[in-house]
């Protein structure tokens, strides 16, 4: 649906030219969610933003649909925004305006539907986000969660083909969040709509995104599933992003006492494979020792998948045999090094 080439945009503030997005190369499937992640000043919200073109592109080119979206004329820009929603960090919501009045207001805009239609379209949308109660209560009396829950009715006012979220869980709590991400996965799935979110939280993209790309100073570094690049991360950031978020801390072994010879490996399990008994299957077939030091079972998005951090004592001759045991099991198996030469 939405396929990106050389996508440009420079800034010329104080003498210097700022190049805020750099080559960008994308391509985002009809009915994704599809996630952009990045530290704050990484590109990320230029580059939603040029998906709408409230920010111009220097260079490159946007197809939505096959046609490119920055050579649009006015008319054709005004019906483009119209079919495109967006979700806000700070909700932008009218304060002296009604629930049903802030959701009414972008139909009212276009003029395209009788006062009926526009309050049909309000309802339908206020019990679409679980609000039908709050219908005359002011953005005031919500809580921050419900306040975004009208912001994305609004957004969702015109039948978009596409939605646009700005961060629109960092001002939640995280139980707000979760119930945040859920609305729009359940939205995602009951209207086919594709869903583009930035964010810099990976628990987000864990979350709901289908695929993920990674921007640092307004370049991609890494693109793709997201449970290959959660589980798998090439790049330093993205590397650095996932540890954060796993909260997995190897500074440990620095001060384990070990065996002479052992090694210490990261299993990584996905699908099936999460509940398989594969260590009672090591020590069944194998003379090997295996100690667990870490470990966990989540799921991204709707894949489950496990992670476990072993000492292995075993002679090399015993390591290559478990390593070949759990690569017939579907079991990626990645020999961790420290900072200390731990192997």
């Amino acid at each position: 649906m939405i396929q990106i080439e050389h996508l440009e945009k420079h800034y010329h503030a104080g003498g210097r030219t700022i190049h805020a997005l750099q080559n960008i190369h994308l391509q985002i499937q009809k009915g994704q969610i599809f996630g952009i992640i990045g530290r704050s000043g990484a590109g990320k919200s230029t580059l939603l933003r040029t998906l709408n073109l409230l920010e111009r592109p220097s260079a490159g080119k946007i197809l939505i649909e096959g046609e490119d979206i920055t050579q649009y004329d006015s008319r054709q820009l005004h019906a483009l925004r119209q079919r495109t929603g967006m979700v806000f960090q700070h909700f932008n919501l009218l304060y002296a305006k009604t629930i049903a009045e802030n959701i009414d207001f972008p139909l009212r805009l276009t003029g395209q539907y009788s006062k009926e239609q526009r309050q049909q379209r309000v309802t339908e949308l206020l019990e679409l986000v679980g609000l039908t109660a709050q219908r005359h209560q002011y953005p005031a009396q919500l809580s921050g969660g419900q306040k975004q829950r009208v912001g994305i009715a609004r957004a969702l006012a015109n039948y978009p083909h596409l939605l646009l979220c700005d961060e629109a869980t960092s001002a939640l709590d995280p139980e707000t969040t979760q119930s945040i991400l859920r609305l729009l996965s359940e939205i995602n799935q009951k209207l086919g709509l594709t869903i583009v979110l930035i964010t810099h939280e990976m628990q987000v993209i864990r979350s709901i995104c289908d695929q993920v790309a990674v921007i640092d100073a307004g370049q991609i570094v890494e693109n793709g599933l997201v449970i290959d690049v959660f589980l798998h991360p090439q790049h330093p950031v993205t590397r650095s992003m996932v540890a954060e978020n796993q909260d997995q801390d190897i500074g440990f072994l620095r001060e384990m006492e070990r065996d002479p010879g052992s090694v210490l490996v990261r299993l990584t399990y996905v699908g099936s494979a999460t509940y398989a008994p594969i260590l009672s299957r090591i020590a069944a077939q194998t003379s090997a020792q295996i100690a667990i030091l870490q470990g966990t079972i989540s799921r991204i998005k709707d894949t489950p998948y496990g992670q476990l951090l072993i000492e292995l004592r075993a002679n090399p001759e015993q390591v290559a045999q478990v390593l070949s045991l759990l690569r017939s099991w579907q079991v990626t198996a990645d020999i961790i090094e420290t900072e200390t030469g731990v192997a």
